[in-house]
């Protein structure tokens, strides 16, 4: 028999995906034959898989794995799996240089994330250098119990505030909030051309494609999933607005294609923008991302009010800095040409 007490990295989580975590090395089908055959108990009563395990709950399993009696252990954690022996997850250096950590608290952290940096490992990212890879190597340095996991994710050309948890049971709490928009993030974003509204939604269905060049988001598709983002402009500068937007919904690339496909690409975006203008911006302001910053998060935590603010960064202020701001009324005739402060 194989007994297990669940601490809070499994805590609210279903019977059968935590067996799949605790014991990462056995099929599959190791796991339907032992509950279909009544092998496991929580707290001394038969369970299903469906069933929510709780901080304390005991699950006593009558079945001796495989995997367990070729390798014993007295506990096994799979959140430690290469904690402290596996090869670094990133250079330490790397991690001092470029996590930058604005909010620690007990159960999560707020990093502001730099442009250029991906967000999770993956094809043409070097290896050590995702924001995940430097997460784990500062919690392997700080002898956490669990690998700090993003609750939501940035394009790697976006800056600003992502949140982090440090606990099982915390990462289901937050990304269930962020389900439920009880988390409320608020980005900045640099827009071709004069909205003709100071205020204004975009509800624009959004679908994904995959093509060689990457994935993509389509509008205008009766398959895609209904996407909203909010809007409201800061400053009303020649050929250009600074916008404050607030998402709705979460969807991937959801602020760039929302604004591209009503023609108000996101300056230098190169996936939804409009590439002559970028090389423009490129050359003469020295533009060289996308000017698209995460800048607010707020939300309740334990009954706190936690808010957290993020400057523009310094490359995206001295853009703004180039451009000439027009204090006359919104007009969508304005010419796009860039007006370079003399």
């Amino acid at each position: 028999m194989i007994t297990r007490v669940i601490d809070r990295n499994f805590a609210n989580m279903r019977l059968d995906r935590f067996l799949r975590q605790a014991f990462p090395n056995e099929p599959l089908s190791t796991f339907f034959a032992i509950l279909r055959k009544k092998k496991v108990r929580v707290n001394g009563i038969h369970a299903k898989a469906p069933q929510m395990l709780h901080e304390g709950d005991t699950v006593d399993i009558y079945e001796n794995f495989k995997s367990l009696a070729e390798s014993p252990a007295p506990e096994i954690k799979p959140v430690k799996k290469g904690w402290g022996t596996a090869p670094k997850f990133a250079d330490r250096e790397f991690v001092k240089e470029n996590l930058n950590i604005a909010l620690e608290t007990e159960d999560f952290i707020i990093v502001e994330k730099p442009s250029g940096i991906a967000s999770q490992p993956g094809t043409g990212t070097r290896k050590g250098e995702s924001l995940v890879e430097m997460l784990w190597q500062w919690g392997n340095d700080q002898s956490l119990d669990f690998k700090p996991t993003l609750a939501h994710r940035l394009d790697e050309e976006t800056s600003g505030l992502l949140i982090a948890a440090l606990h099982g049971d915390v990462l289901r709490d937050l990304t269930r909030m962020l389900r439920e928009h009880e988390i409320q993030k608020t980005y900045v974003a640099l827009v071709k051309g004069n909205l003709s509204k100071e205020k204004g939604t975009i509800e624009e269905k959004l679908e994904r494609t995959n093509s060689k060049s990457g994935a993509k988001m389509k509008t205008g598709t009766a398959e895609g999933k209904t996407s909203i983002t909010h809007y409201s402009v800061i400053r009303h500068l020649q050929g250009f607005d600074l916008v404050k937007i607030r998402l709705e919904t979460g969807r991937m690339h959801q602020i760039r294609a929302h604004f591209g496909s009503i023609e108000h690409p996101l300056a230098g975006d190169s996936r939804y923008g409009d590439f002559a203008l970028n090389r423009e911006l490129k050359k003469d302001i020295g533009l060289k991302r996308l000017f698209l910053h995460s800048s607010r998060l707020e939300f309740k935590w334990k009954e706190k009010s936690i808010i957290q603010e993020s400057p523009l960064p310094k490359d995206l202020k001295e853009v703004l800095k180039q451009i000439k701001t027009d204090r006359g009324p919104i007009d969508s005739r304005v010419p796009l040409k860039i007006a370079l402060v003399k």
